[in-house]
């Protein structure tokens, strides 16, 4: 077995590791739930750059060390910037290197799959569903956050859930829970699998092991055009879906497909 290949120190705010066509990357700052701040922003969006760069994996899980997933924005920066009266300075550094890892995650042609336990809050809540699907732990919850603070959603929060579950419930969700349970997610489409908590890590191993079998030109137009389908006219969508699956049917892993189905012995 090669070892697998690593693009972070383990006192980074935030780990890379890619086995095979699996890359994971770790939420690495337990002490504080690991919140946004500007130094896991910037490493952040690093790491996703490395990933999108890189053509041998097929799968990125997003996972959080610790007790929690991640608790969402750092109010201990927020707050200080805040009572020094720079917010604008300091939280759009931030939200400018995060964004764009956000950003890397929705345009990679990989599937990103967050592995939800303990705690998703606020800017953590909209990583778990702007990903292009979330397993999660039974005891984790939901908690939106933000209008308890009195500010709105970022960090994706409103491209995730309402493309998820429509307009309607996204407003429900951002300004009328205080929390959910992962039951709830599920039920609400947000979450495409709950497990107990002691089978997170397996169930989203194997979750990933099967998403990475799909040939990878598949993966990518499928993922591409799912996520224009609600902003793209009916004529201009049936167009691409030709071009992409033209362009799938000139792959190695077609050819050996449809031999497989139609040749007689199987």
């Amino acid at each position: 077995m090669p070892h697998p290949a690593t693009a972070s120190l383990p006192d980074d705010p935030a780990l890379l590791r890619i086995e095979g066509p699996i890359a994971t990357i770790t939420l690495n700052r337990p002490a504080a739930f690991n919140a946004i701040d500007l130094s896991i922003a910037k490493k952040l969006e690093q790491l996703g750059a490395q990933v999108e760069a890189n053509d041998d994996v097929r799968v990125l899980i997003i996972e959080g060390e610790g007790r929690a997933f991640c608790g969402g924005g750092d109010l201990q920066t927020i707050g200080a910037a805040a009572a020094a009266d720079n917010i604008a300075p300091v939280v759009g550094e931030m939200l400018s290197h995060y964004h764009a890892f956000i950003t890397t995650l929705r345009r990679m042609p990989k599937i990103v799959l967050a592995s939800v336990h303990g705690s998703a809050a606020g800017a953590g809540l909209s990583l778990a569903f702007v990903a292009d699907l979330c397993i999660s732990a039974q005891d984790a919850r939901f908690t939106p956050a933000y209008a308890k603070l009195g500010v709105s959603p970022d960090g994706g929060g409103t491209v995730g859930v309402a493309a998820s579950v429509g307009a309607r419930r996204a407003l429900q969700i951002f300004l009328a829970e205080d929390n959910f349970t992962a039951a709830q997610a599920y039920d609400w489409g947000l979450v495409a699998k709950v497990v107990p908590a002691a089978e997170l890590k397996t169930a989203t191993r194997e979750l990933a092991l099967r998403l990475a079998q799909n040939a990878p030109a598949a993966l990518a137009a499928t993922k591409a055009l799912i996520h224009r389908a609600h902003v793209t006219p009916i004529e201009a969508q049936l167009d691409a879906e030709r071009d992409a699956i033209i362009d799938c049917m000139h792959t190695d892993e077609f050819r050996v497909a449809v031999k497989k189905f139609t040749s007689k012995g199987k």
